[in-house]
């Protein structure tokens, strides 16, 4: 089994992943394959702008799913929130005219996401492994 890889900054060392999936308001199927590829170079660049690399990356009509990994010093909830209003600007600015058929206000991502911690020991091994620390008496 491989040794899982941590990472260190200042005075913390850390290995944290999160799989994120981010849908298209009314889930309505507006991307396509040219989006997509653009898509995963914003999150790229933005991401690298947070400290952490985009892993993985895919999706599909009206859903995008993200493999990530990020810094404890940058929020979870404030990096999506940043992804998301990146993405959704630039493209609305370079697909107004295609993006104009779906929706009449400005708009492309779903207020709500998915995001999943992952990596590491799966959550019944690190349970046992707290409740195996030998407590002073």
């Amino acid at each position: 089994m491989p040794q899982q890889a941590f990472k260190t900054l200042y005075h913390y060392t850390y290995s944290l992943q999160y799989h994120l999936v981010v849908v298209t308001k009314y889930r309505k199927k507006c991307l396509t394959g040219a989006m997509l590829a653009e898509l995963r170079e914003i999150c790229e660049r933005h991401l690298q702008l947070k400290e952490g690399p985009l892993l993985e990356f895919n999706g599909e009509a009206d859903h995008l799913h993200l493999l990530l990994e990020l810094p404890p010093k940058v929020a979870l909830s404030m990096a999506v929130n940043s992804l998301k209003t990146v993405t959704a600007r630039l493209m609305r600015r370079d697909h107004a005219a295609y993006l104009k058929k779906f929706y009449w206000k400005p708009a492309l991502w779903s207020r709500s996401y998915f995001v999943a911690s992952c990596g590491g020991a799966p959550l019944a091994v690190i349970k046992q492994y707290v409740q195996q620390q030998s407590a002073p008496h």
